[in-house]
């Protein structure tokens, strides 16, 4: 998941930084994600190249961005553009197996004709299956390009439940109206669904706000192990036996944790040496 950067919302130019010198993270650069790659295909493991935006400035969400003049969109899809080919020639030359060609630009699907085409440049570089992750909130009925695409991403942070650690049951019922929106889609298109990103935090609280990030006062307060479990318990029983369903990635993994490891991943995302764990190890073992 490596990164490029804009300086602002409305800034229609977006900043290619490949390289590891120029990168916080190793894993980000072009020689972290070609190794990664490589070592999980040796175990079997599948993998979906997908590159982010980050915006300097009071916002730095990628559905921010916004241009104020066709000018500027037109110049944000030509550098968003060399961008994101940069990433599909990667994945070509590191045999990943599949590319999500953006995710959450909510403002910019409504350019339907400049996607179609940029999707067109990609298919000449990148010759694996293509998706593309839309926003939860509604941007995944917004995008009309999704029959251009081998399958539909969904960044899946549905709210289920305003309680604190609410029942299995009711996040069960949770899930009913999303589950509704979500093959609607699926059926207009006919084609599969994969949830790009779902996760849950270790709060009492995970299944109201799902996409936002553990506060500090989070850290203080106790883990709420057992709603973590019921969260991904939910979201397996109501997903995994739909046929369109063809599965998810989830957030947040932390290669090497070890269950003593840092005291702020008790709240934060991760399964890992969680009884979540044992709930995702469950439903994977039954295939799909």
């Amino acid at each position: 998941m490596p990164f490029g950067w804009q300086a602002g919302a409305a800034e229609p130019t977006v900043q290619l930084r490949s390289g590891v010198a120029s990168r916080r993270y190793w894993g980000e650069s072009d020689a972290g994600i070609l190794l990664t790659a490589q070592r999980a295909k040796q175990r079997g493991i599948r993998t979906l190249l997908k590159p982010h935006l980050w915006l300097r400035g009071p916002s730095n969400w990628s559905g921010d961005i916004n241009m104020t003049s066709e000018t500027d969109w037109q110049i944000w899809f030509s550098s968003y553009s060399v961008f994101i080919l940069h990433y599909a020639r990667l994945a070509e030359t590191g045999r990943l197996d599949a590319l999500c060609i953006g995710t959450e630009l909510e403002r910019t699907v409504g350019h339907e004709a400049e996607w179609r085409a940029l999707i067109r440049q990609i298919r000449q570089v990148y010759h694996g299956p293509l998706t593309y992750a839309a926003n939860w909130s509604g941007e995944f009925e917004q995008v009309k390009f999704w029959d251009a695409l081998d399958f539909i991403g969904v960044q899946a942070y549905f709210p289920l439940s305003p309680e604190a650690s609410p029942t299995k049951a009711s996040l069960l019922a949770g899930w009913q109206e999303p589950l509704r929106r979500i093959a609607a889609v699926q059926k207009q298109y006919n084609k599969p669904v994969v949830f790009t990103e779902a996760g849950y935090k270790t709060t009492a609280d995970a299944a109201a706000k799902p996409w936002e990030w553990p506060q500090q006062l989070d850290l203080l307060a106790p883990a709420d192990e057992a709603t973590q479990a019921a969260c991904y318990a939910a979201l397996f029983e109501t997903f995994w036996p739909r046929p369109w369903f063809k599965g998810l990635f989830i957030w947040k993994w932390y290669p090497g944790l070890q269950p003593d490891g840092p005291a702020r991943r008790h709240s934060d995302f991760t399964p890992q040496h969680k009884p979540a764990e044992r709930v995702m190890s469950e439903w994977f073992l039954k295939g799909g």
